[in-house]
């Protein structure tokens, strides 16, 4: 499992590791992690790597909003066009354009700061067991897909599809066999091996992983998730802010609940804290969530 953890961690690395096109133009490639389309956190952290690329070392990530725009293709690479809006003293700002087949798939601004002393104070995080106490989500999903003979062998393989990053609920929720409940989770998670000592590379890993489990926090009080029938999901929008440095190769809590769903959309935020409790970023998401068909009822 170490070998596969750095196997998976060396190509998610690899996946950020832009190629440079032209001043502020980059290219990228993408990763079928199981879903119908590229993983809406990958599109974001290439995102932030290429704005981060075009300013000074000294000014890192601060906060970021991005909007989704249309599906990506797997198969064809992603051009990030970066454009230069603001460069300040303290503060600089950059527009991202994710561009496949001619037209833009992902908008992002984000904002970078150069670090300051000024006024501190956090919420506290959750009293949840820690990550040693809890079974990683991998182990789950293939006990999951095992104990489910009517799982057809297409989705079995893309439920078990190991990602970089380890993740470990503190209540589990089966995407295969969802239970309704309060539309609030803890997650435990970080890479699956060690990181380079950069903070930017670290902020972009974070800006990935924070696109897992979000969204389907507002699944939760209706009893179903991505693989129900007829049920079509997708981020329309993503916002990160960092409050402080962080290790993403280090344990992180991410305490995520939904406020509410309407019109086929629901909102998702989440706080994320390190293993002293400090908090280190705040995200919020808004996504689709739309039944296309009748569910079906559940067997008794």
């Amino acid at each position: 499992m170490a070998g596969d953890g750095e196997r998976l961690v060396q190509d998610l690395l690899d996946q950020l590791n832009l190629e440079a096109l032209e001043q502020r133009l980059f290219r990228g490639s993408s990763r079928d992690i199981g879903g119908k389309s590229v993983f809406g956190g990958q599109v974001a952290g290439q995102a932030m790597v290429a704005a981060t690329r075009t300013v000074d070392p000294a000014q890192q990530a601060h906060s970021m909003h991005g909007y989704f725009l249309r599906p990506g293709d797997m198969q064809a690479a992603i051009v990030y066009e970066v454009d230069n809006i603001r460069d300040g003293r303290s503060f600089a700002t950059r527009r991202v354009q994710a561009i496949q087949h001619g037209r833009p798939i992902f908008s992002m601004l984000v904002s970078f700061h150069v670090a300051e002393t000024g006024y501190t104070h956090q919420m506290a995080m959750p009293d949840v067991p820690g990550p040693e106490e809890l079974t990683s989500h991998d182990e789950l999903r293939h006990a999951w897909v095992d104990s489910l003979d009517r799982v057809p062998e297409s989705l079995r393989e893309a439920v078990g599809r190991e990602v970089a990053i380890d993740m470990r609920a503190v209540k589990p929720w089966n995407m295969l066999d969802p239970d309704e409940r309060e539309p609030v989770q803890h997650v435990w998670f970080k890479a699956k091996a060690p990181l380079p000592d950069d903070q930017a590379l670290h902020r972009a890993v974070l800006t990935y992983a924070s696109d897992f489990g979000l969204l389907a926090t507002s699944l939760f009080p209706h009893g179903v998730s991505f693989f129900t029938p007829g049920m079509q999901m997708a981020s329309l929008d993503h916002a990160l802010w960092f409050h402080r440095d962080l290790k993403v190769d280090d344990w992180l809590l991410y305490a995520m609940d939904s406020p509410g769903a309407q019109d086929a959309r629901g909102l998702s935020r989440g706080l994320i804290f390190n293993r002293e409790g400090q908090l280190v970023a705040s995200v919020a998401q808004e996504g689709l969530i739309r039944q296309r068909e009748p569910q079906p009822k559940k067997d008794p």
